[in-house]
């Protein structure tokens, strides 16, 4: 096949009838793992049927999410779930995308802010590194408060054990700048 030009920047990307991705702005075959990284990278794609050129984007990107929970990768809690599917046939149910979009849109802009905020008060500074590992443990911490299955109790022992030896070394750093 050649290459088809995306438009606007939009990769196009057709599914066939037996459930095979192409990129056609690679020449290749993908896999919905791919398309997860696209778009953790920003990337812009479109996904239609090769056949019948209807837009699927929708059906795949679902598709992606399900694989992701069903991975223990679990981001939606089991309330928003049913909350969500009580929607579908209320009144309501056209207003809900444009809320759940402007909400993700606001928590990604607080979140970015947050970060930059706070590498930004300590570069060029004795405690920029501090403030990296900081950001570090933040994201561990936010990652520990995810709904996950549970783990082994030693598994858990282990990583408190780890976080406690990071907050010891990180106050032995402390004490040497102080």
């Amino acid at each position: 096949m050649k290459k088809q030009p995306a438009a606007d920047g939009i990769v196009i990307i057709k599914k066939y009838a037996n459930r095979r991705l192409y990129n056609t702005e690679s020449s290749s075959y993908i896999t919905l793992d791919h398309l997860a990284t696209m778009t953790r990278e920003g990337r812009d794609f479109k996904v239609v049927d090769a056949k019948t050129d209807e837009d699927i984007t929708h059906n795949v990107l679902t598709q992606i999410i399900m694989e992701e929970e069903s991975r223990g990768e679990t981001m939606l809690p089991v309330n928003f779930l049913r909350q969500l599917i009580s929607m579908y046939g209320d009144s309501m149910q056209t207003m809900v995308p444009g809320y759940l979009e402007a909400s993700m849109d606001s928590f990604r802009r607080n979140h970015d802010q947050f970060k930059s905020a706070v590498e930004g008060a300590f570069a060029n500074s004795p405690f920029a590194d501090i403030a990296k590992r900081n950001m570090a443990m933040f994201d561990v911490a936010a990652q520990a408060l995810k709904p996950v299955a549970p783990a082994p109790a030693a598994s858990k022992d282990d990583e408190i054990a780890a976080l406690r030896d990071e907050l010891s070394k990180l106050q032995e750093k402390v004490e040497k700048l102080g």
